[in-house]
């Protein structure tokens, strides 16, 4: 496809009809199209964003990279996306961290999710999957609760930074659970899941996208789920809320977002392509395979879910009293 023919399809005739003359003028950009990744490579953020530059490579006829700036569980690189042209030259593959927890949890954030961001669609929702190094002795979640009763502070859990999903999971779990477990922040998916399997940590609660490989090739145990409902990729896999926990959900999400003035015209063909995109057998095989399901749908959709989330867990940062450093 020629660049000129991503601004061909709006997604009806009226809106065509508006917007085609200016979008017209305006132009596509030359070089790369970057998406941003705000971890290491190697996480499920990145993961995804991978599946995405592969495919629409082909299909915009010009080269789609990953570029990874990781830091602050994702905030550095939404900080860095919101202040690029809004030509889509560079989006965000963006994630709980940087869209939901990070609005109640960093007061001083640099930018306004609702301001600063055009969301374009939700690649998937997933579980994160309480994983373990194969060596621990406690493998069940009751098992889990009454060792760090015994040994309050001295179980450790991993997470991809202070403030991340994995960091809100385990904080919540805590909560239901009444009892002190230690956490452990890295910088990423990558690092955390490094030492788990070398036994540095014995826990997570990290996303199914990253933890799936390793469980898979036996470097690590998978001990629960925490979506209410048991993911495809890990049907034999029980629930926290299965475990004792009823009602325990702590999800992680996947979504692309563009700089807050990104023309509607082109966030919505974009939108429609990573629909497509979303929905072929092999991509959709993938999705399973690491619980990332009920992505696509249109922009409204995926603004309302990032509106939701952001009331959800404003409300664990408040109970839990969760703070990190700004």
């Amino acid at each position: 496809m020629q660049r000129r023919s991503l601004l061909k399809n709006a997604s009806t005739a009226a809106v065509a009809a508006l917007a085609a003359p200016w979008v017209r003028a305006m132009s596509w950009p030359e070089g790369p199209v970057r998406i941003i990744v705000g971890f290491p490579p190697g996480g499920g953020t990145d993961a995804l964003a991978r599946i995405l530059s592969q495919k629409l490579t082909p299909i915009w006829g010009q080269q789609v990279v990953v570029e990874n700036k990781a830091g602050a569980a994702g905030v550095m690189a939404a900080e860095y996306v919101a202040k690029q042209p809004s030509d889509g030259s560079t989006l965000l593959l963006g994630h709980i961290n940087s869209h939901g927890i990070a609005p109640a949890l960093r007061p001083n954030l640099s930018y306004k999710v609702d301001r600063d961001f055009v969301p374009i669609v939700l690649l998937g929702v997933t579980p994160n999957l309480l994983i373990a190094n194969p060596s621990v002795q406690a493998r069940t979640v009751k098992d889990i609760v009454a060792q760090g009763k015994k040994l309050p502070g001295q179980l450790s859990f991993g997470s991809a930074g202070a403030g991340s999903a994995q960091h809100l999971a385990l904080e919540m779990f805590k909560s239901r659970a009444k009892v002190d477990l230690l956490h452990v922040p890295y910088r990423g998916s990558a690092p955390l899941l490094q030492d788990l399997i070398g036994g540095q940590i014995q826990y997570s609660f990290d996303t199914m996208t990253a933890a799936t490989p390793h469980v898979k090739s036996g470097r690590a145990i998978a001990i629960a789920q925490t979506r209410t409902k048991r993911a495809k990729g890990h049907p034999d896999v029980p629930t926290v809320a299965e475990q004792g926990y009823p009602g325990f959900d702590a999800t992680t999400w996947y979504g692309l977002l563009g700089p807050g003035k990104l023309p509607t015209a082109i966030a919505r063909t974009i939108n429609e392509e990573v629909n497509k995109i979303l929905a072929m057998p092999d991509v959709q095989e993938k999705l399973d395979s690491v619980g990332a399901e009920d992505g696509g749908g249109t922009m409204d959709k995926f603004a309302e879910f990032i509106r939701t989330e952001n009331l959800k867990w404003a409300k664990v940062v408040k109970d839990a009293n969760v703070q990190v450093d700004s």
